[in-house]
């Protein structure tokens, strides 16, 4: 599409692009990739025992029961409050836990003791299904002794209001925990596990999604010496629970089923099959989220014409009483005031696992009239993104994405469009 843009073309492209993101998710989908992974295991090695962690956790089981449901004797999922609809009808030996994310209490120690027990107890032939999605770090923890959910709420609000990325702020959790950084392969006993993955972390790192609980460990891989810890948090990471040994993992598999890069290349498919010209950029989009949507608006005016395509893991800096909304909704209001200057353009900011920060919409999806929406609406931009309320403008300017529980959980995902020449 090229020249000018007009009101009808900028209400396709929201369309279109809609419609690209739902490939996306449909693409990496929790129950299908678990389905998809499963089926080609031989009979003799299908799992007794299974257990799921995360935001797509719920998914994640309905597809291994859909696979090997007959020969699992006991299951435990442990996913976000209101993430566990699909598994409503369920066999009564899969135990279900609804936990508290991003903000982790004394339920998401609860889950966590619950996974160790799980896996602890379970008889000595048992083989195990072990399946991790994002926002397992959040979802459940065992702390190390003497610590307690008091402790674990001050850790989680420090490491929001440091803007960390994701590989830092799972080296700090692992440094206190006892599931995280390959701990959880101690409660195994050698018996055999299979750990399959959902990626939500920059390199589909298996240490990193899900921080890593059956995923051999190195002292370097949970190094927080380069960061700047307060001293009531470096005083206890300074004597983190031991590793496990390296024998702990002789009969452990980790893989990974579903990546970011799979959802983009469907979004991709999906807007090449209206006609629309696409750039899928491999390099991740990270950084200050309100910084990153201005960045986002003036790549898709440098080579206008095409959707661009980004994953994206940005941060958001937040104020000692933040509004509504998160990265991607703050992403989208930056972009909002850009596309506002520049006349035309569209940009599309979603997490993938249906949430952004404590609420429930999943994103954004604003143009260039979309600031002038909110601004009517009685809305100052400027200071809803100094507050981190970039939701409340948004809901007010019409842009908030919802999809609710998708059962996947891939990273963010960023698409911008801008006009091409007249």
């Amino acid at each position: 599409m090229t020249g000018p843009a007009t009101s009808e073309d900028t209400r396709r492209i929201r369309e279109v692009l809609s419609r690209a993101h739902r490939a996306a998710l449909d693409a990496v989908g929790g129950r299908a990739s678990v389905a998809r992974h499963l089926v080609a295991l031989p009979g003799d090695a299908h799992p007794t025992h299974a257990a799921a962690v995360g935001k797509a956790a719920a998914d994640m089981m309905a597809g291994a029961l859909d696979v090997v449901g007959p020969g699992v004797s006991d299951a435990l999922v442990i996913t976000k409050h209101g993430h566990a609809h699909v598994l409503a009808d369920a066999p009564s030996h899969v135990r279900v836990l609804e936990s508290a994310h991003p903000v982790p209490d004394a339920s998401c120690l609860a889950a966590g003791e619950a996974l160790w027990r799980f896996v602890a107890g379970a008889p000595p032939q048992a083989r195990f299904l072990v399946m991790i999605s994002g926002g397992a770090s959040a979802l459940c923890e065992y702390l190390a002794p003497g610590l307690d959910a008091t402790f674990l709420a001050r850790v989680n609000d420090w490491l929001l209001s440091a803007g960390l990325a994701i590989g830092p702020m799972n080296r700090v959790r692992k440094r206190i925990s006892r599931i995280k950084g390959g701990r959880l392969a101690g409660a195994l006993d050698h018996r055999e596990a299979l750990c399959l993955m959902i990626s939500d972390v920059p390199g589909d790192d298996p240490k990193v999604i899900g921080s890593g609980p059956l995923v051999r460990h190195e002292p370097e891989d949970i190094d927080v010496s380069g960061l700047d810890l307060p001293e009531w948090l470096a005083t206890v990471a300074a004597k983190p629970p031991p590793l496990a040994p390296a024998a702990a993992f002789d009969r452990v598999l980790a893989e990974v089923v579903a990546h970011p890069a799979l959802a983009k290349e469907a979004a991709a498919r999906a807007l090449r099959e209206q006609g629309l010209a696409v750039h899928v950029h491999g390099r991740l989009l990270e950084g200050d989220a309100v910084e990153s949507g201005p960045h986002l608006v003036r790549v898709a005016g440098a080579a206008p014409g095409r959707v661009h395509l980004w994953s994206s893991e940005t941060t958001v800096r937040l104020p000692p009483r933040p509004g509504r909304g998160g990265r991607c909704q703050s992403l989208a209001l930056s972009a909002a005031l850009v596309l506002e200057q520049a006349g035309a353009g569209v940009v599309l900011a979603a997490g993938t696992d249906g949430t952004d920060g404590p609420g429930e919409d999943a994103g954004a999806l604003v143009d260039a009239a979309s600031a002038a929406r909110g601004r009517a609406a009685g809305r100052d931009p400027v200071a809803d993104l100094a507050a981190a309320d970039a939701g409340s403008f948004l809901h007010a300017s019409g842009d908030l994405l919802r999809t609710g529980p998708t059962g996947t959980n891939v990273m963010d995902l960023l698409m911008a469009w801008s006009p091409g020449p007249a």
